[in-house]
């Protein structure tokens, strides 16, 4: 257990000589926001529960030997909500922009998928070589859903509008978003194709469909809900914890990850596990992208 609790109610519960901002590498957005959720609502929760639960988890990483917090990691303040999509995107990517001008490395914690276009935005202005790995159950792909171009729905569509996206772990989509991945021909590696791919080839093809620069934006309904069953729109069939982490160690030593964000979560009442494993992914990716 981290014994660190007599600090700020941070990620890692970190003491303040590695998480000051100033003189932190890293720093952590949580945007606590669902207002576009179609199924079951509690994203608004999860950055929350992702923080409390990183305060009980070993800072040392058994397979890197090595403590990533040494290298700064900074929790900013919640992000402030307006209900809005298109607004609140706007102030993500505000909030992006600002760190990335202070030389840090964003990770945002949603919160509801819509809010990974503003990073998106904001890392394309800094690096124009920009590409994006999402790694989703669903296309959210629609052109609009629910009313908004800016619905968690949409996400991917919105991005590809401004840099190309590879898709991985996708089992869920509507016949209007096939025949825009269709047309459109970006790459998509399918759930069922992964899990019949034994010798993993696809991960060296998904890698090398990405430009220099990458943002990784995970949706958590990409893993298996067996052990991610706190999602808003669970889907069978997903990725396994140590298939995502070779995915993310092999990203890592191909190319230069600029930011990430983990997004989705809507924690469960009694059932702290998945909680667990968010908080560790997100670390797990900081050690990947940040050494």
């Amino acid at each position: 257990m981290n014994p660190h609790f007599s600090s700020p109610f941070n990620f890692g519960a970190i003491p303040r000589e590695f998480s000051d901002y100033r003189k932190s590498r890293v720093a952590i957005l949580p945007v606590p926001y669902d207002s576009t959720t179609s199924y079951r609502p509690g994203t608004r929760d999860g950055p929350h529960a992702i923080i409390a639960a990183s305060r009980s988890m070993e800072l040392y990483d058994e397979k890197a030997r090595a403590n990533f917090s040494e290298m700064g990691i900074c929790t900013l303040d919640e992000l402030d909500i307006v209900t809005d999509p298109e607004r609140m995107v706007g102030r993500v990517y505000e909030a992006a922009r600002q760190v990335l001008s202070d030389g840090k490395f964003l990770v945002m914690l949603g919160g509801e998928h819509s809010l990974s276009f503003g990073t998106s935005k904001a890392l394309k202005e800094a690096y124009p070589d920009l590409s994006v790995l999402h790694i989703d159950a669903h296309g959210d792909m629609r052109e609009e859903n629910g009313g908004s171009r800016f619905d968690h729905g949409c996400v991917a569509r919105r991005i590809s509008e401004i840099c190309p996206v590879v898709q991985v772990g996708i089992r869920s989509l509507s016949g209007e978003e096939a025949d825009f991945i269709s047309m459109s021909g970006h790459r998509v590696f399918y759930a069922y194709d992964i899990a019949q791919d034994t010798d993993g080839k696809w991960m060296e093809e998904a890698i090398g469909a990405l430009s220099g620069s990458v943002y990784v934006t995970i949706d958590l309904d990409a893993l298996d809900t067996g052990i991610m069953p706190s999602v808003g729109t669970p889907e069978p069939g997903g990725l396994q914890w140590y298939t995502l982490l070779r995915l993310m160690e092999r990203l890592s030593q191909r190319k230069n990850v600029v930011g990430f964000d983990v997004v989705e979560l809507a924690p469960q009442p009694g059932n702290v596990a998945p909680d667990f494993t968010a908080a560790k992914l997100v670390y797990k990716l900081i050690g990947f992208f940040c050494r």
